[in-house]
């Protein structure tokens, strides 16, 4: 295989919401050009998470390489700052002998601190601080409201219930007095390749089905068990996530197991939400249909023959 310059590299991206199919799409993509796979899913870094993080199968981990995946302890937070970092270096290790490498992944701010490097925006430690006092005294709820009213486009796409994600968007714009969702827009595309970015179109009643058939597939895969193996360390941040704090909260008697099952449900559904809404921001995307009469990677092998031209 000729090796061609990097300017004319690709990084084949698949990114969306949760099981919309993401993985399949990413290992027949690297099987055809004979590559690998970069995850950019910001839990299945995490040895410890296996179930609740819908981590390729073993049998998929062992048809194509995979980086990114069970490289990390959940006692090592990977940030977006730290993911970009390693990601890029990978990535430029992989176009030493690979025209095209695949990334995959769910989490819109670790694979646009990527594909655009990070965002260089005014901080500071005197406000935040005071920030997570307010949590503490106030409650999330009261800042959650607050960046609704400064800030309506961030609120669209972040996760309310994540306090970590809310105290830094009023961070910003307390220290700014700007928009944080105004500031993360100003990206450039730094890498020396070219990009192409897919994901999977699902009519949304049918991927909120998909969504709940995978949280019944978690349980009976042994989520409740997994969630439990990890429970001393439920004030990590890279376990207030999805499929484990209501578990927790089924542990602490405050959801019975159904309540919980339901709510997993329920949020992932909103996660999926909020990972569409994500998507709105890249010009560059190309839509899959699972209706067409071509599979996934047929339609995606056209696209990539058409910019190949």
């Amino acid at each position: 295989m000729e090796i061609i310059p990097n300017a004319r590299k690709r990084l084949i991206i698949v990114q969306g919401p949760t099981a919309s199919g993401k993985t399949n799409l990413a290992i027949a993509l690297a099987k055809h050009f004979k590559t690998e796979i970069i995850s950019g899913d910001s839990r299945q870094f995490y040895k410890e998470l296996s179930i609740g993080t819908a981590k390729p199968t073993t049998s998929e981990l062992n048809e194509i390489k995979h980086h990114l995946i069970d490289s990390h302890s959940i006692k090592t937070e990977l940030t977006a700052a730290s993911y970009s970092v390693e990601a890029r270096k990978i990535l430029n290790a992989l176009f030493e002998t690979k025209n095209e490498v695949v990334l995959v992944g769910g989490s819109g701010m670790f694979i646009d601190a990527l594909t655009f490097g990070l965002d260089n925006i005014e901080t500071s430690n005197e406000i935040k601080l005071k920030l997570e006092e307010r949590l503490k005294t106030e409650g999330l709820r009261v800042l959650v409201q607050e960046v609704e009213q400064l800030d309506p486009e961030f609120a669209a796409i972040v996760d309310k219930k994540n306090p970590v994600r809310i105290i830094r968007a009023l961070e910003v714009i307390y220290s700014s007095g700007q928009k944080y969702s105004a500031q993360r827009k100003g990206f450039k595309k730094d890498l020396d390749c070219e990009i192409v970015r897919f994901s999977i179109q699902w009519e949304r009643k049918k991927l909120y089905e998909r969504i709940n058939q995978r949280v019944d597939s978690m349980l009976s895969e042994g989520l409740i068990e997994e969630v439990k193996s990890v429970a001393q360390f439920r004030n990590l941040k890279s376990l207030n996530t999805v499929g484990y704090k209501e578990i927790f909260d089924f542990f602490d008697g405050s959801l019975t197991l159904d309540d919980a099952i339901e709510k997993i449900k329920q949020h992932s559904r909103n996660y999926a939400k909020r990972q569409e809404t994500w998507l709105k921001r890249y010009s560059d995307l190309h839509r899959l249909e699972t209706e067409n009469s071509e599979s996934l990677l047929e339609q995606s092998l056209t696209i990539l023959k058409e910019k190949s031209k």
